[in-house]
């Protein structure tokens, strides 16, 4: 069923548009932070309801995505102030299904994810937004409160590292065979 066009208000559409054209990144992004599906879409809906009240602060249409990765960013992180886990000890010996795993769980995908996971916050985040999110530089470093300079220097040090784990796993396999 199309959406109601009569008596919609500008606002109205401009959040719309905003919904049908960045859900997609915020989705990747909240999956790459939660690793759950669930999460992952809970996360992007409290980012959309949190934006569509607060919409009137959102003063350039360009600046929308920063502005909900931001959101999405601080939801992620609201979680955990909320949620106090119980922790489980978990026997060494329990393997893991195989049938089951998830794709990006097994070859290159995981390799590049678990290095990925190794870099420090102040790397791994940027590069994911860029990476995951396709945002800018500048949108980043909007998000992040940062000069886009600084965000340059952290993208091309997340690359190096990543590039320096990723190689040394390389070379090491690639002198067994």
């Amino acid at each position: 069923m199309a959406p109601v066009k009569e008596g919609v208000n500008p606002k109205q559409r401009q959040y719309e548009a905003m919904v049908r054209a960045l859900s997609a990144d915020l989705y990747r992004y909240a999956f790459w932070l939660s690793r759950s599906e669930t999460v992952a879409q809970d996360l992007v809906q409290e980012t959309f309801l949190r934006a569509w009240k607060n919409l009137d602060a959102l003063r350039e249409v360009d600046a929308a995505k920063p502005w909900l990765i931001t959101i999405l960013r601080r939801e992620h992180a609201r979680l955990y102030e909320r949620k106090r886990l119980d922790l489980v000890d978990l026997d060494d010996n329990v393997t893991e299904d195989t049938a089951f795993a998830s794709p990006e769980r097994s070859g290159d995908a995981a390799q590049v994810r678990e290095a990925m996971l190794k870099l420090p916050d102040k790397y791994r985040d940027p590069l994911a937004m860029q990476v995951l999110g396709g945002m800018t530089c500048e949108e980043i470093a909007e998000s992040t409160g940062q000069q886009p300079g600084a965000v340059m220097t952290q993208l091309f040090r997340a690359r190096q590292r990543l590039k320096a784990l990723l190689g040394g796993r390389a070379a090491a396999e690639g002198g067994r065979k």
